[in-house]
């Protein structure tokens, strides 16, 4: 146990010592655009920072986000995404505590014990990052648990895969889940599907603008605002934007622009009817012989594959092309795959170009402690396989 922190029954007796009039003259202290919560980036690209929100980021946020999914009292969240971020911190706790929602917390991310914490606590909503949606689907008791209490949730933390969408929807009776995007940096959220939209809105796209947000997409090189169906870089201003980054006023001015915009350094695009869709990172972005390629849509299209739980797609540097799509495939359990069949499955479907050049199978993927795929981490894996390849 580390000193200065404390458990729930030992903070309770805390705060039974303390009189009321001390808690009534420190909150007249402080301001509520003073910095609540330092929140450090997951370290997805390898270079954590922190992150600083204010009490009027979060609680708005979270507050927000309770709305648009209709909580109330009779509400019951199981949670089992991680307390020191975004998604669990804002997203969950302050959604919950504006609105009285019981929440139900799972130390530690176990399929079944989510699964059994929902039948026996009558759960109406859960939270998770894709992959533990995707485990718990698949695991081999799924089917023995009565999870029809579920009403709503959301998935966030990574891009969610349509299909998982489509089957926590129907197979985990969350008829009513939705998609929130944003950074840490937007205190997380920055836009949302709504519990009203079309099923296929709410598992093809993240959905409008959170109210008070204002979102647009720019070309990333000269700074232009893009039109409907073109691709850019999604841009966020409002109250939700962070405070910036700790003692890293250089990295602040680069991620929030004179006017008050923050630059995601995430590709995304509008669709004519206004909702946006996230199609990767720049910094992602493979670009093969001069055409851009983007992993989301490849990853999108192999997971439609029935042997796949999970596919992650990256560049490999390439002598003559630049860059060179490769894909690494998580199967299911008692399936087989190989390099040829993915290959296969993708010749005449997709552009010649965004076909993987080489598949890798692995057991799991590098993840943060959020549970974030880390791509940096396979983007080093697969150069040094392909090396292995090479050298065979």
């Amino acid at each position: 146990k580390h000193r200065g922190m404390y458990n729930t029954p030992e903070l309770m007796a805390l705060g039974s010592q303390v009189d009321d009039k001390v808690l009534d003259d420190a909150a007249k202290t402080f301001d509520c655009h003073d910095v609540v919560n330092m929140q450090y980036t997951s370290g997805t690209t390898g270079f954590p920072k922190g992150v600083m929100l204010t009490h009027h980021n979060i609680l708005n946020n979270g507050n927000q986000v309770g709305n648009n999914m209709h909580y109330t009292c009779k509400d019951r969240l199981l949670l089992c995404v991680p307390l020191f971020h975004c998604f669990g911190c804002v997203l969950a706790v302050c959604a919950a505590v504006t609105h009285g929602v019981s929440m139900v917390l799972v130390e530690d991310f176990d399929a079944l014990r989510v699964l059994a914490g929902i039948q026996k606590e009558k759960c109406t909503a859960v939270y998770g990052v894709p992959t533990m949606f995707i485990a718990e689907l698949h695991h081999p008791m799924f089917e023995m648990f009565d999870l029809s209490t579920l009403r709503t949730g959301i998935m966030a933390g990574a891009l969610c895969p349509v299909e998982t969408m489509k089957q926590v929807m129907e197979k985990m009776h969350c008829k009513d889940i939705i998609i929130v995007y944003g950074l840490t940096e937007t205190s997380p959220g920055m836009t949302t599907t709504r519990v009203f939209d079309p099923a296929e809105i709410r598992a093809t796209t993240v959905g409008v603008e959170l109210p008070g947000v204002e979102v647009k997409i720019v070309n990333p090189e000269t700074g232009e605002e893009c039109g409907p169906e073109e691709h850019g870089e999604i841009c966020c201003r409002g109250y939700n934007v962070m405070k910036g980054y700790y003692k890293n006023p250089e990295a602040t001015a680069l991620a929030i622009d004179k006017d008050g915009w923050l630059h995601s350094g995430d590709l995304a695009m509008k669709t004519k009817d206004g909702f946006y869709k996230i199609t990767g990172r720049i910094k992602d972005m493979i670009i093969r012989g001069g055409e851009n390629v983007y992993p989301r849509e490849i990853e999108n299209f192999i997971f439609n594959m029935p042997q796949v739980e999970l596919v992650e797609v990256v560049g490999i540097p390439d002598q003559k092309y630049g860059e060179i799509v490769g894909a690494f495939v998580k199967v299911k359990k008692g399936q087989q795959l190989c390099e040829a069949e993915v290959q296969e499955f993708c010749r005449g479907k997709i552009a010649r170009y965004k076909i993987p050049k080489h598949v890798f199978f692995v057991d799991d993927f590098p993840k943060t402690a959020s549970g974030k795929v880390m791509k940096y981490k396979l983007r080093e894996m697969a150069v040094a396989l392909v090396k292995q390849k090479e050298n065979a």
